[in-house]
């Protein structure tokens, strides 16, 4: 249950693959009610945090609003660009209505964020946002990505929409015993101090509400491609780098932060263990998989 750390700011903090940041209500604290998904991240309090977000109750003007970049998919949209003054700037629509709008300090340690229709997507939202470009920088990465545990370690699954990642994992949970489900879209991947690679639940999980904070070492990351038959092969060099790239989110026009991603993206391809998977959407899938990954590991 979520407990008011300042009873006048309604500020909160929380804690993600050991990064903290915290989110001050201001006079929206009754929202917090809505975030139940971040409950299991709340933290104590503290100055070292890589954002702070602060809810506003006066709309931003778009005036001199530069477009950058624009994303849609499934009724959800992000907006983002800069202001004239250099301050990244995003707004986050759903349905066709605008949902909030976020604008950040440059260094992405400083935030506000005025809500419109839809309140608790946009906060939701900003927070992903935020935190993906806040810790771009630190070995972090955020994945488009469904993961399961199995025998203390995590196991990635990667490919575009509609590939199969959420079936394939239910696929690993009902055939394959002592499977379970980390996250089922926005994981958080961190490359640790000895070059550890370590996956993290997260409070934003796509449709599938999985909210765990939890953590264990990397697998296997597997590309996962729709085929009619099931094989599957071990990547390594740029081949693997390739294979993880498009799977996590980043603003990439964005000089120092395509600097950090493509840093921890290479990071993440020299030691972590990436395959490929040409697949059907059945057992066989999953059992050859498991097997494969297992089998090479041991051997390493």
């Amino acid at each position: 249950m979520h407990t008011n750390l300042k009873n006048e700011m309604k500020e909160y903090y929380y804690k993600v693959a050991e990064h903290v940041f915290s989110l001050d209500m201001g006079t929206k604290g009754d929202l917090v009610c809505d975030l139940r998904q971040y409950e299991g991240f709340v933290t104590d309090p503290t100055e070292d945090v890589v954002f702070s977000m602060q809810i506003v109750d006066m709309p931003f003007s778009t005036e001199g609003f530069n477009d950058e970049m624009h994303q849609e998919e499934e009724g959800q949209e992000i907006i983002a660009g800069h202001l004239p003054t250099g301050e990244p700037y995003f707004e986050f629509l759903l349905k066709g209505k605008r949902s909030a709008v976020l604008i950040s300090s440059q260094d992405y340690r400083q935030a506000r964020l005025s809500l419109e229709e839809y309140p608790q997507f946009g906060v939701n939202n900003a927070l992903m946002v935020m935190y993906a470009l806040a810790t771009a920088n630190k070995r972090t990465a955020m994945f488009h990505s469904s993961v399961v545990s199995y025998q203390g370690k995590g196991y990635m699954f990667l490919g575009q929409s509609g590939t199969g990642k959420s079936t394939h994992s239910s696929l690993w949970l009902k055939h394959i015993e002592g499977t379970e489900l980390v996250n089922d879209d926005n994981p958080v991947v961190r490359v640790l101090e000895n070059n550890e690679v370590r996956v993290y639940g997260s409070p934003w999980s796509g449709k599938t509400p999985c909210y765990r904070n939890v953590s264990y070492p990397v697998g296997a990351i597997v590309k996962l491609s729709q085929a009619p038959f099931n094989k599957i092969e071990r990547l390594k060099g740029i081949k693997a780098y390739a294979a993880v790239v498009p799977s996590i989110s980043g603003k990439r026009w964005d000089k120092e932060l395509a600097e950090g991603l493509h840093e921890t993206e290479n990071l993440i391809a020299q030691h972590a263990s990436v395959w490929h998977l040409d697949c059907l959407p059945d057992e066989a899938a999953a059992q050859l998989c498991c097997k494969t990954v297992e089998r090479v590991k041991s051997e390493e």
